[in-house]
């Protein structure tokens, strides 16, 4: 789908897949009870959330769930996508 600004971006509609995944055990944690986490401690930055993200492997086995064909070929998720 084109962007403002004439690039590309790409969108994977993973509706079907949620309805038959497995929920989890362990939620995402409030951002209330991440910020009882921290503090007290000196130095927290934005690096330290968001380097966290994508840095999930998907098991090999399971990549090909995660596939997506566009017009250059199909391609799947190594690494867990969130947002």
């Amino acid at each position: 789908m084109p962007k403002k600004n004439g690039k590309l971006k790409i969108y994977v509609d993973f509706r079907k897949l949620f309805v038959v995944m497995k929920k989890g055990p362990y939620p995402l944690p409030f951002i209330n009870e991440v910020i009882n986490i921290i503090d007290g401690h000196e130095v927290y930055t934005f690096l330290d959330g968001f380097f966290g993200y994508h840095q999930i492997s998907i098991a090999l086995e399971d990549q090909y769930k995660t596939a997506f064909i566009i017009d250059w070929g199909a391609f799947v998720w190594v690494v867990m996508l969130f947002g």
